[in-house]
This record gives structure tokens, sequence and C-alpha cells, in this order.
């Protein structure tokens, strides 16, 4: 993992053989300046970021790419503290809880909003592509990768983006002569593809690709380092008749006052994929082998932005349609009722009561600012109280659009279980 790649160059300095990637090439990819330098010489486009070490610079270099923006303090790890800020005055209220100077800078990233998160997992030999396996992000970028629903093959990628992002993963590699695996993400929106970050390593996604493409990728990269022979087996992701999709495991039920929301710092503690002839029956299957479990009756509903409402109500119509009792917060009832959808509106004492009474199976609560670590609101009252009573959390609009679909298509088809040699023979 990271550890390895962080002790490679003092290693190299006290003279230690380092098999594989060099480690100056390791450092190059680590490196922010290095790393970003190296992009703009091979033409390769990134989200504009800056290292800074006052709040004036700060300020104003978030004023020159506009809001929202990705602030990452050096001196933290694991993406603790680092945050997503969409306006001036919440800048203002972040650097007063975070350290910021020469000693310890902080990254600013242009966050860029609606955008597809897209992953490679690759091997290379002499910065040669030998092996590589495109999954797609069901969320949009902003959800570390790690807390991520990846889906392989990709099914919402045009061929456009994917022969970009071939091509561009085959000139990292050759630019850092990589021997062995790597992982790239990249964040694509309106055709144009930018890269996040490249890690000389394996990823947490390299068990998952090479389960679903059934090809053992650190074998090949194992051979490649230590200069063994090897053979590149014939992958041909067009001819797949089956998706896989892997969804994280959490442990919130564990962890007290901790808000279930998804973002940029990674919070889950496991993963768990599943095989399917199509997108929703696969990814019904992997909820239900984490533990999920069908509503059968009662749902609560609580969306904080009318846009995000408006995605949103074709999925109403189908749990209304499933024969589901919809219950809301006022805002939420609301604006359906409106639309002229059935849904009762029920007070945060209600809500509660109900939901400590299991009278409500399923909520789904997608907040105004997905982002906001404020543990006083109605909302995490609502998600908390949830987690604490084991009922099922959606925060993810995405994921909750796949869901619905998901249980819609499961109503009438019902699931197919097969063994992943049957998925893999056919």
């Amino acid at each position: 993992g990271q550890i390895a790649n962080n002790i490679a160059m003092s290693l190299h300095r006290k003279e230690v053989k380092i098999i594989g990637t060099s480690p100056e090439n390791i450092d190059n990819a680590e490196n922010r300046f290095k790393f970003s330098r190296m992009l703009d010489q091979i033409g390769i486009d990134q989200p504009k970021w800056r290292e800074l070490t006052d709040t004036n610079s700060t300020n104003s270099f978030c004023q020159e790419v506009g809001y929202p923006c990705l602030v990452r303090p050096s001196y933290v790890l694991s993406g603790a503290m680092m945050c997503v800020i969409y306006s001036q005055e919440e800048m203002d209220e972040y650097l007063k809880k975070v350290i910021i100077s020469n000693d310890y800078p902080v990254v600013i990233s242009k966050f860029i909003t609606g955008a597809k998160e897209i992953e490679v997992d690759a091997v290379a030999d002499k910065g040669e592509l030998k092996l590589w396996a495109i999954s797609e992000h069901v969320e949009d970028a902003g959800v570390h990768s790690g807390d991520a629903t990846l889906v392989l093959p990709p099914k919402n990628i045009n061929e456009l983006t994917k022969n970009l992002i071939l091509k561009n993963t085959q000139k990292i590699a050759k630019k850092l002569e990589i021997d062995g695996p790597f992982n790239i993400q990249y964040i694509a929106k309106n055709n144009e593809l930018k890269v996040i970050e490249c890690n000389l390593r394996a990823s947490r996604s390299f068990p998952f690709v090479s389960k679903t493409l059934n090809t053992n990728f650190i074998e090949t990269a194992t051979y490649i380092m230590i200069g063994k022979k090897y053979q590149i087996p014939m992958i041909k992701i067009e001819d797949m008749d089956y998706v896989s999709i892997k969804v994280p495991v959490f442990s919130f039920t564990r962890l007290p006052n901790v808000d279930p929301i998804l973002g940029v710092e990674m919070a889950s503690t496991g993963e768990i994929a599943c095989f399917g002839r199509d997108v929703k029956e696969t990814y019904l299957k992997a909820l239900l082998s984490s533990g999920f479990k069908i509503p059968q009756k009662d749902i609560l509903v609580s969306i904080g932005n009318d846009t995000v409402k408006y995605e949103f109500i074709n999925s109403m119509k189908s749990l209304l349609k499933m024969g589901y009792n919809l219950w809301g917060t006022t805002g939420t009832c609301s604006f359906y009722q409106d639309q002229g959808l059935t849904i009762s509106s029920l007070s945060l004492p209600e809500i509660i009561s109900k939901i400590e009474g299991n009278l409500i199976e399923l909520f789904i609560n997608i907040p105004k600012n997905v982002y906001s670590n404020n543990n006083n609101t109605k909302g995490f009252s609502m998600r908390r109280t949830c987690l604490d009573y084991n009922i099922p959390v959606f925060t993810n609009i995405k994921c909750a659009r796949l869901f619905v679909s998901s249980l819609l298509q499961y109503q009438k088809n019902g699931i197919d279980y097969t063994s992943w040699n049957d998925y893999i023979e056919s």
C-alpha cells in the first residue's frame, strides 16, 4: 500500500535495491508539484490547484477559480480535514480550524461538480501498458474512491472518453517508466478528461478487476517486477455478457455520533462485489450481500436541494407504483405534493418516533450540502437515529436512483443467483 511508496526514496538513498518502478519515478508521481509539471509536459489536463501558505493567497485563488474548491491540509493523513468549500463564508470558518503557514501549507483544487469519476487499474512493463481495466463510479466525483460504488465494465462512458483514457494512461505509464501495478483516477465531464492522481502501486480495486476479468493482475505485475517471463491473457471487454459491481461496507453503527454521509474522506471498512447480467440486478445483489434489507412498506424521504428533488421525481413515482407508503419532511413533502404525488408529511419528533418504533424501513436523505460537518442539524438527527435502529440510509442521489430502478426490476423479474464460474465461462 501507500506506506511502501512513502518510504521508497528513503530506502533508495540508503542504497536498498527496490524492484519494480524506480523510487525516483514513484516520487515523481507522489510529489504534487513534480506530477503536475509532468502532466503539463505530456499534454494531459488536470484540475487547477495551488499550494498556499497564507489566508490572503488562499482567498485570492478560490475567487480566481471560483467555488466550490477542495481544500487539503498538508499535515494530516487519510484525507482527514479534507473539505469541499462552497463559499467565502465557509472558507473563513474552515481556516479558523486549520494551521496555515510556510511549514503547514494547504493545497486547494478547483472542485468540479456533476462530473463522473473513472478508475484505471493497470500493469505496465518498462512503460508499456500490458493489462488495464476501466471502472466507473456510480456516485459523482467527490466521494472517496474507497467508498464509491464501482461498475465494471463501465456502462456510461462513451467511446471518445474511453479512447482518451487509454491514450493518457499509456502516456503516463511511458513517462514514469512504470514496471508493475498502478492506479489512475480520472474525472470526466462534457467530454473533457482530467487526471486526479496516479498511484504507483496496487489499489483496493485490483482484486475486484482481477476477479471480474478472470485475470490475475498482480501476478503479472509481480512477474514483471522480478524479471520473470509472463503471458498476456486475451481480455475482450466488449464480449462480456455480465457485469460486476463493488459496494462499500461501513461500520457506522459501531461508531456513536458519526454521520453516514459520504464525502472526500474515506469511511468504509470493507467491500463486497457481486456478478449479474445487468447493472440493476447486480447492484441489488451487492446491496443484499452487504446486509441491506429490502423495505416492504414504509419509506422516509428528505431531499434538501430542489434540483435534486426534480432528479428524484421519476424514482418517487416508481416507489408509489410499487405500493410503498411514502413519508417526508415538510419541505420535501410540499414539493412532491405540488407535483401530484402521494406523500405524507411528518415533523421531526414524529419521524424519530416512527424510526424508534421500526415503522420506517428505509431513509432516502440527500442533504443540501453533503460536505457539511454540522452534527446539530435535523438531517443528522434522523440519519443517526436510523443507524442506531439498523435502518438503511441512502445519502447519495445516484445510488438512491439506481436502487429504486433496481428494486422495480427485481419486483418484475426477481434475481438470478449464478456461480462465478458460470459467468466467466459463459
